[in-house]
């Protein structure tokens, strides 16, 4: 346990160095946003990129994977519904919730992190967590608050979104990439690899600076979702990928590692862009963030074992 949390340290302490950054305020906010476009655009995408383009494909998709990340997210996404409607909330901030109990960070710190923590055969099984997250679930609380707003859902505006996210696309174009079988040129491959190396320090930067804005004003919601997020989602992954659809045990260990972790940043951007408890969010990401530096090297811990 403890060597797995000396390897995690350094993670974290990158996301600490970026809150301290943030907190002196020798990294603006401003700072913050043009290094979080940076990660977002070029560094993350191109370091997707390079991963899914070398994958193989035969070796990726397994409908078992798929069935028990789904299934259990949903579950823990159910949840925090039920618990949300029964305190009286209308069905856009409940389902906003459940969106945050169940989204954990992993393109900006789980493909960093588990791929250097689990070795690279954790790359396909992470991006397939990744691509569920930014596919099924991010359209689903888009789906919901729209429909619960104004009635009816442009299904057209939900595909321009998810075609506009550049992990989305970066991780599309390596897989289109890695199924025509084509060759990765070396200045290709060499330019990909030191972009894509900025993605870890840079991502995990901007985790920290960004957290030095966030405040914890809704503490009881926000140690709520951040135990749904940090305890429920990986056991209830844990419960499917296991027992119900006997998954891989390495693939499964992966998954869960990637359930562990805390709640991504990019739930906030969507909160603050419809309206729907910005705050709320944003201090269960604070808090979750927190707990996570013991919580995801005692699952990886597990995992491992």
């Amino acid at each position: 346990m403890l060597a797995i949390f000396l390897k995690t340290l350094p993670f974290f302490a990158l996301i600490g160095l970026g809150w301290f950054a943030g907190k002196t305020r020798f990294f603006t906010a401003e700072a913050t946003a043009w290094l979080t476009k940076f990660v977002f655009y070029f560094a993350l995408s191109a370091m997707l990129f390079r991963f899914s383009a070398n994958l193989k494909l035969a070796e990726l998709y397994d409908p078992n994977f798929v069935l028990a990340y789904l299934s259990g997210s949903f579950a823990v996404w159910l949840i925090s519904f039920g618990v949300a409607k029964a305190r009286g909330l209308p069905t856009s901030l409940a389902a906003m919730e459940s969106h945050t109990s169940m989204t954990g960070n992993t393109g900006f710190l789980g493909v960093p992190m588990l791929v250097v923590l689990l070795g690279p055969a954790a790359v396909g099984p992470v991006l397939m967590v990744l691509a569920c997250d930014l596919i099924v679930f991010s359209s689903l609380i888009t789906i919901i608050i729209t429909a619960a707003r104004h009635g009816k859902v442009s299904l057209g505006s939900i595909a321009l979104g998810l075609v506009k996210n550049p992990m989305i696309v970066s991780m599309g174009a390596g897989l289109i990439w890695a199924g025509l079988k084509l060759p990765m040129p070396a200045p290709l491959e060499d330019f990909m690899s030191i972009l894509g190396a900025a993605a870890t320090p840079g991502a995990l930067f901007a985790i920290g600076a960004s957290l030095a804005t966030k405040s914890a004003e809704r503490p009881a919601p926000a140690v709520w979702l951040s135990f749904g997020k940090l305890f429920l989602h990986p056991g209830a992954i844990a419960i499917t990928a296991l027992m119900i659809f006997h998954v891989e045990p390495f693939a499964a260990g992966v998954m869960i590692a990637a359930a562990s972790l805390p709640v991504a940043g990019n739930v906030y951007i969507l909160a603050q862009h419809y309206g729907v408890a910005p705050q709320r969010v944003s201090a269960a990401i604070l808090v979750s963030t927190a707990v996570s530096i013991l919580t995801v090297p005692a699952v990886i811990h597990w995992v491992n074992g």
